[in-house]
């Protein structure tokens, strides 16, 4: 593995239009932190830089609900998140604001660098423009039928009912958010950014990361790749957001797409950041000296925005240039989603835990190591109420707090709370000896010497590949043992009978609580910090950190000597909890169930009363056939389209199918299907619709294609 001499670690920065929840922290923020923070601990030269991003649609909608300024929505929520973040631990080195006047800067200098080169295509095209307001319309405040599923409030982006993502123009009986009035086309002209010009360096860029990204994270970056990459508008009609810095007619009342500006966050921030300590120039080491390294957390939703779009910026600003070149990301540790009690955590349907809320209910190192240890890295996972409390009883409280007391408690009780003897190495190496039995080392369940140093190892490079709940469930393996070896050995009974063996066992035992205390700072660094103040340390294992210095190789070593004063008290480190402490929260599970099935009883309800009746002459006008499916494939850009070559009889149709969510194109290929065969033609996605196959809805959301086996009559297949 290449060598860094630093690193730069960025987090997705959150809309300002809400507060987080569980899922954005399980899924980017903490495992970050705890990526940094082990960082910290090896002594290297790491920073952690994220911020709110408070440019979008999403923020004037909320504005314009609540009848307040996009400013007032982004402070507020700014605030809000940080504090949580704050409170939960998450260590940013600095967290920043797309709205500061520093990163308009930066974003405008980037807009100027390309366009003097030549790069941005202009194009002129026909918008919706809502003529009440007197406004274009972005994408989001578009609404009206969708043309795949028939939902009457489909959303000019996407379709939240089948997930297709759309265009405004292509949405039925279109209406404007802003007035409910039915938009016009007019003519606009948009700066757009041409990706395709950098595929074939993208296409190098992603398989240089063949051995050491995330197969989630190249499976989305080549399935972009394989479709070709198109030009995407950089600029919009909006009134909030960072002006297109031209004195033209052309710029007047645009400003930059969101997703261009909001990536060139990680930059300004840096930028802040260097400022903040007085050293301007500090930021350039760690985006363009070619020794820094620069990792992206991500959930996987935001992929392709940070291997093809932000990499793509950075190659136009690099293009001709010999000096002032931005590193390109080393890794982009994209997350799955994590769930909440089975379901998809969703703030638009009041389904989620807000970080905020949860932790003035509980302490935030129980919740972070629950979300360490159910981490979502290779495929989604859940958070329930359940799970929480169970980890935090049997393996924070009754494990790792369980050995922390009884070893501080029987040394103040017996040994005056002064280390009695000096931990021989060799003992502390292999410390799940049983030492009244007089062994030198314990054989494990396969037969292997157990040795502290290979754990740390094992550890730390479950930390370097990105495999955090494997590091953290070797870390409390680590407690499990020191637990057992002290059950085992029962120094309160040799105590009696031998005391220069009990001494032995406390000195091993206290080394351990040392060794734990900074194994597991990455995780649950408030409890880590209480355990070195009860072990008689001053100051926190922050204040130990020191560039070049590994404090983590210091726990490979006995940290005690003998003579080494504890504090003098212990304390319980982890309340359990109880089933009456997390009854509320199942009983607010509960009803936000029942209210979204209620809402989607409701809204299945409101569409079926929303058609009108149709008489039997006009159900005789349907022409259903049986067709076989011939030939399937993707459409580009659509990925919840399939485009279907349909036999029926000696006919060949086409039809474009929203279902490529719930089957592949090989698995289509070969199946009989229910046809409306005379459908009036549709252009869907720049290409002809000529029918619609026939399917239906399971209880879980997902689509079932009718596959008809036919009819025959006297042997013959009827169609």
């Amino acid at each position: 593995m290449r060598q860094f001499q630093r690193t730069l670690v960025t987090t997705a920065l959150p809309y300002a239009n809400g507060p987080v929840h569980l899922g954005h922290l399980a899924g980017v923020y903490l495992p970050a932190d705890i990526y940094v923070r082990y960082k910290r601990l090896k002594g290297e030269d790491v920073i952690h830089i994220g911020g709110s991003d408070e440019h979008g649609v999403p923020i004037t909608i909320t504005a314009e609900k609540e009848g307040i300024s996009p400013q007032d929505v982004v402070d507020r929520y700014h605030a809000m998140n940080l504090d949580a973040f704050t409170k939960c631990g998450i260590s940013f080195d600095y967290y920043g604001r797309t709205t500061s006047r520093l990163h308009h800067k930066t974003a405008q200098e980037f807009f100027l660098e390309i366009e003097k080169k030549g790069i941005f295509t202009k194009r002129t095209e026909k918008l919706f423009f809502d003529c009440k307001a007197d406004r274009f319309l972005s994408d989001r405040y578009v609404t009206g039928t969708c043309p795949i599923c028939n939902n009457p409030e489909a959303n000019g982006d996407q379709c939240e009912q089948c997930g297709t993502h759309l265009s405004p123009l292509e949405l039925i009986n279109p209406k404007s958010k802003l007035s409910d009035a039915t938009p016009e086309l007019r003519e606009t002209m948009h700066w757009y950014f041409p990706l395709g010009r950098f595929q074939k360096q993208l296409e190098e860029y992603v398989d240089s990361h063949e051995d050491d990204w995330r197969q989630n994270v190249l499976n989305y970056s080549r399935t972009w790749l394989k479709q070709g990459l198109n030009d995407r508008a950089i600029t919009r009609d909006l009134s909030w957001g960072i002006r297109v810095p031209l004195e033209t007619v052309e710029a007047a009342g645009k400003v930059l797409y969101v997703w261009f500006d909001a990536v060139l966050g990680y930059i300004s921030f840096t930028k802040e950041w260097a400022a903040k300590r007085g050293q301007n120039d500090l930021w350039k080491e760690y985006w363009q000296d070619p020794g820094s390294r620069l990792v992206h957390f991500i959930g996987k939703d935001n992929v392709v925005f940070h291997t093809l779009m932000f990499p793509a910026i950075l190659m136009a600003w690099n293009e001709e240039r010999t000096s002032g070149c931005y590193n390109l990301a080393d890794n982009v540790p994209a997350s799955e989603f994590m769930n909440f009690e089975g379901r998809k955590f969703s703030k638009s349907r009041n389904y989620a835990v807000y970080l905020g809320e949860f932790l003035e209910k509980f302490p935030a190192d129980t919740l972070r190591y629950s979300i360490a240890m159910n981490y979502p890295e290779n495929k989604d996972s859940d958070f329930s109420w359940q799970d929480f409390q169970n980890r935090t009883n049997g393996e924070l409280a009754d494990t790792l707090g369980n050995f922390i007391k009884r070893s501080v408690d029987f040394t103040n009780s017996k040994f005056a709370g002064v280390v009695p003897i000096d931990c021989p190495p060799n003992v502390m190496q292999s410390f799940t000896v049983i030492l009244t039995h007089g062994n030198d080392v314990e054989i494990d369940e396969l037969g292997n010497r157990v040795d502290l140093e290979d754990l740390i190892d094992e550890i730390g490079q479950a930390y370097e590949d990105f495999h955090f709940r494997e590091a953290v469930s070797k870390t409390m393996d680590i407690a499990r043992k020191a637990n057992r070896f002290l059950t085992q050995n029962e120094p309160w009974k040799l105590i009696k009978t031998d005391r220069d063996t009990a001494a032995k066992i406390m000195s091993v035992s206290l080394n351990l609580c040392h060794t734990l205390a900074l194994l597991f700072y990455p995780v649950i660094p408030e409890t880590s910090n209480r355990i070195h103040a009860m072990l008689g340390f001053d100051g926190t294992i922050e204040s130990l950190i020191n560039r070049g210095v590994s404090i983590w190789d210091m726990a490979k070593k006995p940290g005690l000597k003998k003579g080494h004063r504890l504090h003098g008290n212990s304390e319980i480190l982890f309340t359990k909890i109880e089933d009456a402490d997390i009854a509320p929260e199942l009983a607010k599970i509960e009803g936000l169930l029942a209210e979204a099935e209620k809402r989607e009883a409701g809204a299945e309800q409101d569409r079926m009363e929303f058609k009108p009746p149709i008489s039997f002459d006009d159900f005789l006008k349907i022409d259903l056939r049986v067709a076989k499916v011939i030939a399937a494939e993707t459409v580009k850009k659509a990925g919840k389209l399939l485009k279907l070559q349909l036999q029926v009889g000696s006919v060949t149709k086409q039809v474009l199918a929203g279902i490529a969510r719930y089957y592949t194109p090989e698995e289509m290929v070969g199946k009989n299907v229910v046809l409306v065969a005379n459908l009036v033609e549709r252009t869907i996605r720049d290409d002809i619709s000529e029918g619609m196959i026939l399917a239906v809805e399971g209880a879980d959301g997902k689509l079932f294609v009718i596959e008809p086996d036919g009819f025959e009559i006297n042997g013959k297949q009827i169609q």
